[in-house]
C-alpha cells in the first residue's frame, strides 16, 4: 500500500517542489493539497492521509492549531512539521500538541524521505539539531518548575526500568528506528518492540514521541 500523504503550505511553488520531490518515491501518493491551514483539517478529513506534512505558519490557522485538530479528530493521520522555524519554543510545542515529526525546510531531500517513512512506521523523527533545542528548552521550563514540582525520575519510578529497558529509551530518544536499534544492539525488531511496549506502560506514554519528551525532560538521555 503506498503512504498517502497530504502537503500543507501557503507557498504554491514550495507545495510543488516537495510534491515534486515526494513523487520520485514509488510508494508515496500525494492524495492532497493545502494553501492555509483550514483547508489542510478539512481535506485531512475528506482524503484520510497517512501523513501530514504541514508548515508552522499559515493563513487562518497555524500548524501548530492544525496538528492539534488533525490529532484529535483524525488520530489515525501523523503529523509532520516542515518549516524554516528552529525556535526552542515550536518545537516543544508542535510535539506537545501530538506532531511524530519536526523538520527544517533546508534539509536534504533524501532526509525528508526518511522521516516520512520513519514516522509512517509509528516512530518520531526530529532532526537531531532541534532535538538539542527540545532539550535545552525542556530543561528551562523544569528549572523553572522545581520549586514548585518534582518530577517521575526524583521519585524512582525509573527505577523500574530495566538496564536494556534504559538503553532502549536512551536510543528512540536519539531518534534511531526500531530496525536501527536492533542492529545496534543485536536484538531481533520483535524484542526491541517488545522492550518499547513494557517502557511505555512503566512510564505510563502512549507513544514514541511522549517516552522522548519523558526521557529528555527526567534526562535519561543526553542528546550529543
Amino acid at each position: 500500500m503506498p503512504i498517502r500523504i497530504l502537503i500543507a503550505d501557503d507557498h504554491a511553488l514550495l507545495r510543488q517542489g516537495i510534491k515534486n520531490v515526494l513523487e520520485l518515491e514509488k510508494d508515496f501518493t500525494i492524495v492532497a493539497e493545502a494553501g492555509d491551514g483550514e483547508e489542510a483539517v478539512r481535506k485531512a478529513g475528506e482524503f484520510n492521509p497517512d501523513i501530514a506534512l504541514l508548515d508552522i505558519n499559515m493563513p487562518r490557522l497555524s500548524g501548530l492549531e492544525v496538528t492539534k485538530r488533525i490529532r484529535a479528530a483524525y488520530p489515525e493521520v501523523k503529523v509532520i512539521i516542515l518549516t524554516i522555524h528552529d525556535d526552542d519554543s515550536y518545537v516543544v510545542e508542535v510535539v506537545k500538541a501530538g506532531a511524530a515529526g519536526y523538520l527544517l525546510k533546508d534539509i536534504e531531500p533524501g532526509m525528508l524521505v526518511k522521516a516520512i517513512r520513519t514516522v509512517h512506521d509509528g516512530e518520531s523523527f526530529i532532526y537531531p539539531t532541534l532535538a538539542k533545542k527540545l532539550f535545552g528548552e525542556i530543561n528551562r521550563l523544569e528549572e523553572e518548575r522545581r520549586h514548585g514540582a518534582t518530577t517521575l525520575f526524583q521519585h524512582g519510578r525509573d527505577e523500574r526500568l530495566t538496564l536494556r529497558e534504559l538503553e532502549v529509551l536512551q536510543l528512540i530518544a536519539k531518534g534511531l528506528s526500531n530496525h536501527e536499534i536492533a542492529q545496534r544492539l543485536f536484538l531481533s525488531e520483535k524484542t526491541v518492540k517488545n522492550h518499547l511496549t513494557n517502557i511505555f506502560r512503566k512510564i505510563d506514554v502512549a507513544d514514541r514521541t511522549q517516552a522522548v519528551l519523558y526521557a529528555i525532560k527526567n534526562k535519561i538521555v543526553v542528546l550529543d
